[in-house]
């Protein structure tokens, strides 16, 4: 079963992509992603229970196989795009949850500061997620106008970290 950490990723990978539809099935578990259609993932959740109990003495030849009945739940997650802060400024949302670090290294200068320019691929920081380090890219143009999270600090799946004037 896929946990909420690699759903997480394969959405930014996906995000990152030109593709616009994504089908896996694992273990019992369907998960389908779709893009730029209602900016929902849909991912139908089946849990599978035995209708009736196979005779406990019954010798293995006579056992038959219990019917299964599918129970089937759609979970709606929905894709953290750039939010609108006013008219003119957007933000840089954490695409997960995880520990906020401004510089590769703790004596090493800020990937960016107020005031920088950005571009789609310049790097504005590190998320670390389950001792993974995951370089976070602007993916917009722009001016940073104010950084909204300190160094170190905690943070979660969709929170603004950057406020961004763009180009």
């Amino acid at each position: 079963m896929l946990k909420i950490q690699e759903i997480k990723e394969l959405i930014k990978v996906i995000d990152k992509s030109t593709i616009d539809f994504v089908k896996i099935e694992q273990e019992g578990t369907k998960l389908t992603i779709k893009r730029n259609t209602s900016q929902t993932i849909t991912a139908p959740f089946v849990e599978e229970f035995p209708s009736q109990m196979a005779n406990q003495q019954a010798i293995p030849q006579q056992v038959e196989k219990p019917n299964l009945i599918k129970n089937e739940q759609t979970i709606e997650v929905p894709v953290q795009p750039e939010a609108k802060v006013n008219d003119t400024h957007v933000t840089i949302n954490s695409p997960m949850v995880g520990t906020f670090y401004s510089a590769p290294a703790p004596d090493a200068d800020q990937y960016v500061k107020t005031g920088d320019q950005v571009n789609e691929s310049t790097v504005v920081c590190i998320v670390e997620a389950m001792k993974l380090m995951n370089e976070l890219e602007a993916e917009v143009k722009g001016k940073i106008v104010e950084v909204l999270v300190q160094n170190g600090e905690l943070v979660e799946y969709g929170q603004p970290l950057f406020v961004v004037q763009p180009d």
